[in-house]
């Protein structure tokens, strides 16, 4: 599995002022796989430790956290030399112990020269309170396979070298734009979960990647569960079920478990927040930047963790997201909606600080919503998942003349680019790189 992230990682290892870094993500987004692939190919030495898998790992940490004594006893426990500048020593499923956490900055304090990376998943849910080493540690956040990362596994490379970014201007050849829209309905049903893909990978079943959906909502739900033993798992899967079918809705408590106390749902939903499994994405007036200091805390949406599992969730059939032209009209439009909302934060550009906005206003007579707005090059765009001609785009309309600064609309959809200048919108195919 070839995944972006490794630019990042080369990146790090060659900065002089490197600290260790911490990767974070959900469970099975990847991390093991791509940080042990990244250690053996740019490293002559690489020492794993798994604090989850070997929980004799833990004593090494109980006592002072005296690098020197601490690298004494990896390197006897592993039979291995750990070499500064030849050495890649990576702390796994690092939730499993706080005091491994809190030797990081030890580590960077006391032997900077040693490339260190943790990963884990649940992390904030495992370590309460333990605090991260803020100042002493770098993060990096791992996502599901973005589209691309999908094509570049299908052995689809010069077909992923023609999706175009927000600059793009010139309409794509229409045979590419129908191949490109044919394996975006494919990823639709696949995702962008590593097992997944692989099984359809090797299989070419959506049946197959079905299969490993249920089979790792299951285990991530087992997991959760472990890490905290105060939720009622009852409601936690029952929330995460109905989660999908909210995307692109603005979330009212009661419609995701009818019956229940708002304070379990919201501490139910605080835990799929926290285990990263939901993404929860506030309304910004979008007055100006940054987006995230003008929040209503009354009014949100959420995104699922990744578009396969999500549609294996909701029971969408095969049939219907394959043989449909308009992939807006799937669901309502939320998948559309689901898969913009997680190529934004795969590629970090649609994000602000790892985090997603949308824009909505309620007044007598004008209600008005726009899917996302985001920061690009110091403006405020807002973004719409939609079909439809100009004239439809009433919220779009709205938002674009109460922010005059905004210096176009960007209206994602299954037609091809095309730009109203004078109407300050640009139409680009749903599959653009934002």
């Amino acid at each position: 599995m070839n995944r972006f992230i490794e630019e990042k990682l080369t990146r790090w290892k060659d900065k002089s002022n490197r600290k260790p870094l911490i990767l974070r993500g959900a469970r099975q987004v990847g991390k093991t796989y791509t940080i042990t692939a990244f250690g053996k190919r740019e490293f002559s030495r690489f020492v794993l430790l798994d604090f989850e898998q070997n929980r004799s790992l833990h004593k090494i940490f109980s006592g002072d956290l005296d690098i020197k004594k601490i690298l004494i006893a990896i390197e006897a426990h592993t039979n291995q030399r750990i070499i500064p500048g030849e050495t890649l020593l990576f702390f796994d499923e690092i939730q499993a112990c706080s005091r491994a956490l809190m030797s990081l900055r030890y580590f960077y304090e006391q032997l900077p020269k040693l490339h260190l990376i943790a990963a884990g998943s649940l992390l904030e849910l495992a370590l309460e309170p333990t605090p991260f080493p803020v100042g002493r540690v770098e993060f990096e956040w791992m996502y599901p396979m973005s589209f691309s990362e999908f094509l570049d596994n299908m052995g689809m490379e010069i077909v992923r070298e023609q999706i175009p970014d927000l600059g793009g201007s010139s309409p794509i050849n229409d045979a590419i734009h129908e191949k490109l829209m044919e394996q975006l309905r494919t990823y639709f049903l696949v995702g962008g979960m590593p097992e997944a893909v692989r099984a359809f990978q090797e299989t070419s079943s959506v049946r197959e990647a079905a299969g490993v959906h249920r089979s790792l909502l299951t285990s991530i739900l087992q997991d959760i569960s472990k890490y905290n033993r105060t939720i009622d798992v009852e409601y936690l899967e029952t929330i995460l079920e109905r989660i999908p079918s909210m995307v692109g809705k603005q979330t009212i408590y009661q419609k995701l478990h009818p019956g229940v106390r708002v304070e379990k749902i919201k501490k139910a939903l605080g835990i799929l927040i926290r285990s990263l499994m939901i993404h929860k994405i506030p309304s910004s007036s979008a007055q100006g930047l940054p987006l995230g200091t003008q929040v209503s805390d009354k009014v949100f949406k959420y995104l699922f963790l990744d578009i396969g599992l999500m549609q294996t969730i909701c029971g969408i059939k095969a049939g219907e997201v394959l043989h449909e032209r308009n992939l807006l009209s799937i669901y309502q439009g939320a998948l559309a909606e689901q898969f913009v909302g997680q190529e934004m934060l795969a590629s970090g550009h649609g994000s602000e600080n790892g985090k997603l906005y949308y824009w909505a206003r309620s007044k007598r007579g004008s209600v008005a919503e726009v899917d996302y707005v985001m920061a690009r090059d110091g403006n405020v765009l807002p973004v719409e998942v939609k079909s439809g001609p100009s004239g439809k785009l009433r919220s779009l309309h709205l938002f674009l003349k109460e922010h005059p600064g905004s210096p176009m609309g960007i209206v994602l959809s299954s037609s091809n680019i095309q730009e109203l200048p004078e109407d300050r919108i640009k139409f680009m195919p749903l599959y653009t790189n934002i």
